[in-house]
């Protein structure tokens, strides 16, 4: 027995000082993971319980959603719309999920396979750390977080009216959707070499996740079962408490976190299991420029949101033949939406296309803050120190930025108008519905001003405020009507004064004016840059 504990003490000491270093690292930013979890669960809590007030109301909307493939595929079981419970579950738990999932991959990523990129994992462990405390200490940290989402999630159902034991079993399945990808990360950190490639691999686990729980909504259930996702949800808060679902979530976690320690002890610190190539003996022309390498830093990612917004505008699209049907049993859902009734299947798309926006500013934020992280990094600075100006690279990286929002934008339209015209037989949805897209494009480039005038003012706090403005520009965008906010709250955001197409008709002058204003902030990011110390 103590020839055992002998090499575990050795491979974990100093997990106490590391998680507590960790906790010191994430002081901001995992209260603002579980602020998210609990602002999304209270504000559908309170939506769908203001609509859908009466048995009668529940029932409609409950053979409305049953009826209809996609919004199975994009909710889940229709057992969840037996209760108001179970229909805010059916709602909002897809999204929730990916809310703890994307803050478990960060949790543990950040702390494993971006500290050895970076050197930092090298010092530490040049002091009495162990080859394991780095990854037991990012996965104990996971897994604290995931005890505050379920407090988070529990506190914000109980808060708004919901029955405590179906609280408190959403709670603990949306903690074990997230715990059992940060399992997830911590194998696919022993894999790769680069932390964008262990994001990436992460990303693509979640799709197929929640690609197989919407394939097996829609047909016989079974394809369900191989998705965390679908466990959760088939754990059937407030409509039937299935509890025993929980053990599948400590299962694979546990089977995850064992591989994972089994290939740590498998490879080289610092490299992964499946090491890069050694590639082309000479670049290539197009690394011969500052727009050439940031293209090539940032290409993975523009494929990865591009593809993730056309999947999600398809979906839009395929519901759009069934919203005048929709909105007829639902009258109610009819006044939050732009054109109300009258105009159902564009006040619904004008929706669509605001979401595909929003998404779009998401990509050009982090594409903004991409620069700086490469600033960071130091990596910005053999470039600098050749005959490169500041604004000849920070231009680099914001015309992949603005030229990528617009292909984002163009793929979103574009998917949504394929799915609508192929349910409705009209070859002109595409078009139209891509013009719809790209009006939107002014205000995605202001966001990227405005993450851009952060980075060149207040880098140290560039990450936090560009995010702020793009999720206070995502409250404006769908919740402004819904809660009654004040007009001047939806006013600050750029995506008022652009036309809500297809909804409304495009005109030259609020193009122009968000235009001009979004020139002018990019000018004051580069003016920032200019006048301050890089990689500070």
């Amino acid at each position: 027995m103590n020839a055992l504990a002998t090499p575990l003490r050795a491979n974990t000491s100093g997990v106490a000082t590391l998680l507590r270093f960790a906790f010191l690292r994430e002081r901001f930013t995992l209260p603002c993971w579980l602020l998210g979890a609990g602002a999304l669960i209270t504000l559908q809590s309170l939506g769908s319980q203001r609509f859908y007030d009466t048995p009668q109301k529940l029932a409609q909307i409950r053979e409305t959603m049953s009826a209809s493939a996609a919004t199975i595929a994009m909710g889940g079981p229709t057992r969840l719309l037996n209760t108001i419970g179970g229909e805010i579950v059916f709602e909002v738990f897809a999204y929730l999920a990916v809310v703890v999932v994307l803050m478990n991959m960060f949790l543990v990523g950040r702390h494993t396979r971006s500290d050895e990129e970076t050197g930092r994992a090298e010092l530490l462990r040049s002091a009495r750390v162990g080859r394991w405390a780095p990854a037991v200490a990012s996965i104990a940290l996971a897994g604290l977080a995931d005890i505050a989402v379920v407090l988070v999630v529990f506190a914000a159902a109980v808060g708004t009216g919901l029955p405590m034991a179906g609280s408190l079993l959403l709670g603990v399945v949306t903690a074990g959707v997230g715990v059992t990808f940060a399992g997830v990360t911590a194998v696919a950190a022993q894999v790769f070499e680069n932390p964008r490639t262990v994001y990436g691999a992460v990303g693509l686990a979640l799709a197929a996740a929640y690609v197989a729980r919407a394939v097996g909504d829609v047909g016989n259930g079974v394809a369900s079962w191989t998705s965390p996702i679908g466990w959760g949800q088939r754990s059937y808060p407030y409509t039937g408490d299935r509890w025993w679902t929980v053990l599948l979530f400590a299962a694979a976690t546990a089977v995850l976190t064992a591989v994972a320690f089994f290939l740590l002890d498998r490879r080289d610190f610092g490299a992964g299991l499946l090491p890069y190539g050694t590639g082309r003996a000479t670049a290539s022309w197009a690394l011969g420029s500052p727009l050439g390498l940031a293209w090539r830093l940032q290409r993975g990612s523009l494929a990865g949101w591009a593809v993730g917004v056309v999947a999600l505008g398809a979906a839009y699209g395929s519901f759009a033949d069934s919203i005048e049907d929709f909105l007829t049993d639902n009258p109610e859902i009819a006044a939050y939406l732009p054109g109300g009734a009258a105009q159902a299947v564009d006040s619904y798309l004008s929706l669509a296309m605001s979401i595909v926006a929003l998404l779009t500013a998401a990509y050009g934020v982090s594409s903004v803050l991409r620069a700086r992280g490469e600033e960071t990094a130091g990596r910005a600075e053999p470039i600098l120190a050749a005959p490169v100006s500041r604004d000849r690279w920070l231009a680099s990286h914001l015309t992949v930025a603005l030229a990528g929002s617009v292909f984002v934008l163009f793929c979103g339209g574009f998917g949504a108008g394929l799915s609508y015209g192929l349910s409705i037989a009209d070859a002109v949805q595409p078009l139209r519905l891509t013009g719809a897209a790209l009006a939107s494009a002014p205000a995605v480039w202001s966001i990227v001003a405005i993450a851009t005038i952060a980075c060149g003012w207040t880098p140290r706090a560039a990450v936090p405020l560009a995010w702020s403005v793009f999720a206070y520009c995502a409250v404006a965008a769908l919740f402004t009507t819904a809660f009654d906010l004040p007009d001047w709250f939806d006013d600050a955001s750029p995506f008022t004064h652009v036309p809500r197409t297809p909804l409304e008709t495009v005109t030259a002058a609020p193009i122009l004016v968000v235009t001009t204003i979004a020139v002018a902030g990019l000018a004051a990011g580069f003016a920032g840059f200019r006048r301050r110390d890089t990689g500070y």
